[in-house]
């Protein structure tokens, strides 16, 4: 069966519609793999009726401009004008257009060439910055700026080859919301490098700072902003749900009912992903415990790859702050446990 679009329209869904590739049908109960997917429209603000999804320590919304001026964060593809180096909490040393905004840079670009490979939807939540009267200030060697053609045209900055963005949910200055989104974003220093790799070196705690969090000073290593799983799947054993899929630090994984496999929907969006980290994806031979052809990827509309698990998107709670805690299981009735059949795990087991 070909690929086919399917678009949602029902009233009121705030869902990103996404087009599959053929291998993840309706069948309830049949082995199927997801291959990476683009999305078909722009990422939304989540409406009314995703707040009772997010879990604790989330509320829809919360902290996204309330307040903000046209010239903060996240206000599009606006000159950048005098750059600057601003210390963000939890995240280090970070270069900031004139107006505040943290720029970014995107893992699955390129440097040596310069190169940039967020388009479509992903340009309209990571905006990219234009090379036009973008300077250096202090802290930054302006030898390190440059610029690359973008697919539509327009020249995009450059810092020590990266291509540069601005994250559309920063609303106000002195936040870096997009440090770690999809494992793949990263705030940039004045280097060019990662922020947060030189806040860690330093002794700091990168990635702990993201709302929603708690899991800063747990010892649960890349759970914070980045939701990464490292480089294998397994299964753990819980005392109460029995057998169940955990990342390579024993993080449980989990699944959410707003979410959707076919046609492929997104419900975890905005504010809810303060709450619940995307699974980095996982090589099928890395897996151990589940059928191989039952873990696959999925692309989201930031542009990061997310792990899939019989076609489901799963995710990581930071309310889970050590490994093989289960504390995401059945909350608001909507997040649950996986089994190695890739399964729910009913929240009454």
């Amino acid at each position: 069966m070909g690929n086919r679009l399917h678009v949602a329209t029902a009233a009121g869904s705030a869902m990103a519609v996404l087009l599959l590739t053929a291998g993840c049908g309706s069948g309830g109960d049949s082995s199927r793999t997801v291959s990476s997917v683009r999305p078909a429209a722009a990422d939304k603000a989540i409406g009314d009726g995703y707040a009772d999804g997010y879990g604790s320590g989330s509320a829809a919304g919360d902290g996204y401009g309330a307040g903000a001026s046209p010239q903060a964060a996240g206000s599009g593809s606006g000159p950048a004008g005098e750059l600057a180096v601003r210390e963000i909490a939890a995240v280090g040393s970070v270069v900031t257009d004139a107006a505040g905004a943290a720029l970014y840079r995107f893992d699955k670009d390129t440097a040596q060439p310069p190169g940039s490979t967020c388009d479509g939807a992903c340009a309209t939540t990571w905006p990219p910055v234009p090379a036009d009267d973008a300077k250096a200030s202090a802290g930054i060697d302006a030898g390190v700026l440059g610029e690359v053609g973008r697919s539509d045209g327009t020249r995009q900055l450059t810092i020590a080859g990266w291509p540069v963005y601005r994250y559309a949910k920063d609303t106000e200055v002195g936040v870096a919301r997009g440090e770690g989104v999809g494992g793949t974003w990263h705030a940039v220093a004045p280097d060019g490098k990662k922020a947060a790799d030189g806040k860690a070196a330093g002794g700091g705690t990168a990635g702990s700072g993201t709302a929603g969090g708690g899991m800063a000073g747990s010892g649960m290593a890349g759970h914070g902003a980045a939701g990464k799983t490292g480089d294998s799947l397994s299964l753990g054993t819980d005392a109460k749900l029995g057998r169940l899929l955990v990342d390579s630090q024993g993080r449980t994984l989990y699944r959410f009912d707003k979410d959707s496999a076919w046609p492929m929907k997104f419900g975890c969006l905005d504010a809810c992903l303060n709450t619940w980290k995307p699974a980095a994806p996982v090589e099928k031979e890395k897996a151990s415990g589940i059928p191989a052809d039952l873990v696959g990827s999925v692309k989201r509309p930031d542009g990061s790859e997310q792990l899939t698990i019989d076609c489901w998107p799963v995710y990581l709670f930071t309310g889970d702050t050590a490994p093989g805690q289960t504390n995401g299981h059945g909350k608001q009735g909507l997040w649950f446990a996986v089994d190695g059949a890739g399964k729910k795990i009913p929240a009454a087991s």
